[in-house]
């Protein structure tokens, strides 16, 4: 049995959250209002398995850019948020998300564990969604996209929960090459989420095991098992 101070970092998108309907929504609806093109989550995919490509707005840039159209940075954050939350709670994409985990799993390993988050997304938008789903769960500290100056794979939010939580033992869960970068960066073991009902799984879940992971789960739901085995 662990010892309950040991922490427990979790990424939010992919890994807490499913957010192929918001997220990944949202850089699909972005990137043709801007270039009058479609483009498939395959494509995105893509992308995200480069590296490099965290930050949403910066991706939806990115391939804006790559389809022949250059749009200035806020230009693109400004449309890709109005999407996002829409004109109403009701009509934003974000109110498309589901929790991934199933009731009680990380409940009881709460009990076990300390958590916390190191995010892509804003601190308050992470905040926003962990009020709606998580209740009764305490992450502690949470690291948003916006308290660092440089997002993953740099290693800096993770490094700063080292700082804020020290001499524990840790681990670092998340989807994206990025993620497991950002872990080896901190020198902090990595255990992987590939979904196999998602998109490009196999390469995911290779991609991740090539990135140093200790292991490569189908979901969180795993977890419990996997730490407390």
């Amino acid at each position: 049995m662990v010892a309950p101070t040991d922490l427990i970092i979790f990424d939010m998108d992919g890994v807490l959250v499913d957010v192929q309907e918001s997220y990944r929504a949202a850089i699909c609806t972005t990137v043709e209002h801007f270039t009058g093109k479609q483009i498939t989550r395959n494509l995105i995919q893509d992308y995200k398995h480069q590296g490099g490509y965290n930050n949403d707005w910066l991706l939806s840039q990115k391939m804006a850019a790559d389809l022949g159209t250059n749009v200035e940075y806020a230009t693109v954050v400004d449309y890709f948020q109005k999407v996002f939350f829409g004109p109403t709670p009701e009509e934003g994409l974000m109110w498309r998300e589901r929790w991934i985990a199933n009731p009680g799993s990380l409940e009881r390993l709460h009990q076990k564990y300390r958590f916390s988050i190191f995010t892509g997304r804003t601190k308050e938008e992470a905040q926003m969604t962990l009020d709606r789903f998580a209740i009764g769960l305490k992450f502690q500290p949470l690291i948003g996209a916006d308290e660092v100056k440089v997002g993953k794979p740099a290693p800096e939010g993770l490094e700063l929960i080292q700082t804020l939580i020290p001499d524990v033992e840790y681990f670092y869960i998340g989807d994206t090459v990025d993620d497991a970068r950002s872990a080896s960066a901190a020198g902090l073991p990595f255990i992987g989420i590939s979904h196999p009902d998602g998109l490009q799984a196999e390469l995911t879940t290779k991609l991740l095991w090539d990135e140093g992971a200790i292991a490569v789960l189908d979901d969180i739901n795993q977890l419990e098992t996997f730490l407390c085995k």
